[in-house]
Parts: C-alpha cells; structure tokens; sequence
C-alpha cells in the first residue's frame, strides 16, 4: 500500500461490525495481514458529544461521553489504517463528528448499508438508501468538509438499474471508495451474496469497490480472498464474519488456530483496558460451537479481564501489563505535573501521591489534619472522592475552613487518595504531616504520651490509638463516592455494517 493518504485499491480490510470493530481487534487484524481497518458503527448524535483526550496511560487517543464512556479509542499504530464508520442523517452533524476525529484515523465512512433498527433509526443506515439526495449532501459536505478520504458503505437495491444509478450517483461526490455488500436491504446471511450486482457495479464506475458479504459461502480461507475478488471483479475486498471467527484468515501464510488467535486478541484487550463484556462477547464469536465448553462457559462467567486472563493462563501477563501501566502512569503524571500549588476552578491543588513508607505506623496525614481542625475549632474535615471508569482510579478533595484541596494525582485506592488530599491541604497551609524523620508537632504524638502516663503500656496504647483513629476516621469523613461503571454491551447476535 502507499503510504501517506490512504488508497482502496488492492487491499482487504476488517469490516465494520458493531461490537467486534473495537481497538483490539482492528490490531488484531492488521498483525495478520489485514491492510484497512474499520471501527464499529458509532452513532454521531453520541459521538458530537464527545471529548477528545489523550489517554497518557494507555498511549492511546479516546473520544469520552459525557457518562465518561469511552465510545472510541485508537492508538499511533492503527493511525495510517483506521477507517471511522459513522451511523448519520444529518450532513451538518455528520462533518462535526468527522472533524472531532479526522486528524486521529486515515477516512471517514457512512453507513448506509446496515439494516437492523439499531442503524435505520432516525433515517440512518440502510435507511438513506430511499434518499439518494440525503446521501448526496451528507457525502458532499463530508469530501468539501474533511482532509481525509470519504468513503461509504451500502447495500444492493431491488433493481441492478437503481444501484448502479445510485452509485454513480454516490461516484460523483468525489467520495474515495464505495464498499458493496451484496445482499438486498431485506436479505440476511443465510442468502447467497450477489456477486453479479458487484460486478455490474464495478463496470459502470471508475471510483475503487470494495466487495463485501462474502464470508462463509465463498470466502473461508486467505486464498478465497482473491477468487472472490475475482467473482465480483471489485477493486478489493471487505471482511466481516470470516475475519471475526478467525482474524488470521487474512494471514498469507495460512490460517493459525483460533486458541492462539484468542490469544493473540486477549493480550491486546488486557493492554488496552478493553471494556469486559465487549472482550467477552469478542471471545464467544471465536468460540463458536464451542462456547458452551467449559473454557467457554469460564469465559461468560468471568466479570473482569483479569478472570478472563485465568482462564487462558495469562494470569502472569494481566500482571505484568498492570504493573507496566501503573508505572507508565506515575512517570507521566510525575513529569508532567509541578509539585507546588495551583488552582484549578476553587479547588487548590499540588501533584502529590501518598506514600505509606514515609510514614510511621498508625499514623497519617488525615489524622494531623483532624487534630489540627480540633485544635483551632473548625469543623472535621469532610472528603469527596470520585472513581473514573477510565482505569479505575481515585481522587478526593477535601473541605477544611470552607475551602478545598486535591491532589491532582490519582490514586490506586480511595483511602490513598484520602490521605492524598489531606497531604496538599496540611503543605499548602504549613502544618505538619507526621512523615518519619519530621519534627514532632504534638498534634497526634501527645495523646500517646497522655495514654501512656495513665498508665496505660505502649503496646496497648498503640491498639487502642488505631482503634480510635479508625473508627473515628470512619465517622468523621466517609467519603461520596461516585462511580462511573462501564455500561455493559448487549450480547445480541452479530449484526454486519
């Protein structure tokens, strides 16, 4: 393929397929030999909404909802080969979500070939297909909008005459490539694919067709690839189920077993923090007939990667990808964020992590600054910690004297991400935190003193110290804790764009 602007000439590409398309299986497919790849069908009134962020952690680019739920996430590698695939009505909306994302992936799709509700709701999908002139603008206002290739995907009309006008229709827009998949709006899988419309298609137009629907009847192995190029005489080729059971069947060196496939597809998930019940519903396709074996039974129960990672013994590699992640993290944030204060809205905040070692036993920053509200007889701290779903993370700001602080650093565990917060609040208002080697301030250390005169000894009087600073910390500051859970994917029969 040439490099720089993406061509559809000669190639074979991962069809869109909602639930599949997601970023370990779009890198799945490239390792095997797949030259294109696209993303799943991705609503553009969800995706208007979204933000583009830099996820530093997982090295990759995601586009979060406002529910912080990542719609779409890719990274450098699939840069050069990713195609976006948008379910749109609306040319106006269609070129905003295409901006947001065009300067991460290499074109930018319309669906307007899936027939299921899910796609034709609101006119999009296989609906735009009775609109010839909405597919016009849409399409227009995307190749006069976008720095990238625009391509779209549709299905064959009742008539051979109506698609071949259609698509001359859809050629003189300027678009890049049209993939066809040749089955009627109405027909399924189980109808044999139309190669003779493709390649009536492919006679009346100039621009690149990508065949498409092939997978089971003609296309089961790589060398099927290039028969059903030849059937259809089409430019290239597209793939969906075929590529979804066994993503090597774009390997030229032969199908590989679908257990190392599996794999091959976990290892990614795990690396990019893939949402569970999309990496679930991945496996089961592979799985097959045999997702009621007991690996396959294994694999529905699990409720997170890791257990997923257990039962394909890939215990040590989930760990070590956490390990790497976890120091990824505190590296960047290190780098990246000045330990002195700043504000952030009306909340002052330092990059501080909190650091267990440097801290006798029993006691902690949390518990200086409870003494210290005491003793100048302002009401107890009160802690306001949040989880984001992005990688389950922590952070909490604490209120004292009517203002807040929070560190700007997020933590493994609520309770770290407490003491945190209670660490930025004492620095920035000069008073001791209790770490080791520091001089003694009296806030804490006195009343083991006053416990031991009272005869107390010092072992009971370090028991009874850390019951009552436990059960005090307890009471006083519980925090809210608001928790972004992933949504979990439905696990409705494969439908393909």
């Amino acid at each position: 393929m040439a490099t720089g602007r993406l061509t559809f000439s000669n190639i074979t590409a991962l069809a869109p397929m909602v639930r599949v398309g997601t970023l370990p299986m779009r890198l799945l497919a490239l390792d095997y030999g797949a030259d294109v790849v696209y993303c799943e069908e991705l609503i553009d009134i969800k995706m208007v909404q979204c933000q583009r962020v830099v996820n530093e952690m997982l090295e990759t680019v995601d586009f979060v909802a406002p529910d912080d739920r990542v719609m779409f996430r890719t990274c450098e590698r699939e840069k050069d080969r990713v195609v976006f695939q948008m379910g749109t009505a609306d040319p106006d909306r269609a070129l905003a979500v295409a901006r947001l994302v065009e300067k991460d992936v290499a074109a930018i799709d319309v669906n307007m070939g899936c027939p299921k509700e899910y796609s034709t709701k609101g006119g999009m999908g296989a609906a735009l297909l009775s609109d010839p002139d909405k597919i016009e603008a849409i399409l227009k206002k995307l190749v006069t909008g976008v720095s990238k290739p625009v391509t779209c995907k549709i299905r064959i009309l009742p008539s051979l005459e109506e698609t071949v006008q259609l698509v001359q229709k859809i050629e003189n827009t300027g678009v890049a490539a049209v993939a066809v998949h040749g089955r009627f709006k109405e027909e399924r899988p189980r109808h044999p694919v139309h190669c003779d419309y493709i390649q009536a298609i492919t006679q009346a137009v100039s621009v690149p067709i990508i065949a498409n629907g092939g997978s089971l009847d003609l296309v089961k192995t790589y060398a099927d690839i290039e028969e059903f190029k030849q059937a259809t005489g089409a430019s290239s080729v597209m793939l969906a189920r075929a590529a979804m059971w066994n993503a090597s069947v774009f390997s030229s060196l032969g199908p590989i077993p679908v257990e190392k496939v599996m794999e091959d597809y976990l290892k990614y998930a795990i690396q990019y923090d893939n949402n569970v019940f999309n990496t679930k519903y991945c496996l089961c396709q592979m799985l097959r007939d045999k997702v009621e074996s007991p690996l396959g039974k294994q694999v529905q129960a699990a409720q997170t990667n890791a257990e997923i990672s257990e039962a394909y013994g890939l215990q040590e590699f989930y760990q070590q990808t956490q390990e790497q992640l976890r120091a990824r993290q505190d590296a960047w944030q290190s780098s990246s964020q000045p330990d002195r204060p700043t504000m952030d809205g009306d909340v002052t905040t330092m990059a501080v992590k909190f650091e267990r070692r440097f801290y006798p036993p029993q006691i902690t920053p949390k518990m200086f600054l409870l003494e210290w509200s005491r003793k100048e007889k302002l009401e107890q701290p009160f802690y306001e910690t949040v989880q984001r779903s992005q990688d389950r993370a922590f952070q909490s700001t604490v209120t004292v004297a009517k203002k807040k602080y929070r560190s700007s650093l997020w933590e493994k565990s609520k309770k770290f991400a407490e003491q945190a917060a209670a660490i930025v609040c004492l620095r920035v208002l000069g008073i001791p935190e209790g770490r080791i080697g520091e001089e003694d301030s009296g806030l804490v250390c006195k009343r083991k003193r006053e416990r031991k005169m009272n005869g107390s000894t010092e072992e009971e009087s370090r028991k009874k110290l850390h019951v009552a600073n436990t059960r005090q910390e307890t009471e006083t500051s519980e925090p809210t804790v608001v928790t972004n859970n992933e949504i979990e994917n439905s696990t409705s029969p494969q439908k393909e764009m």
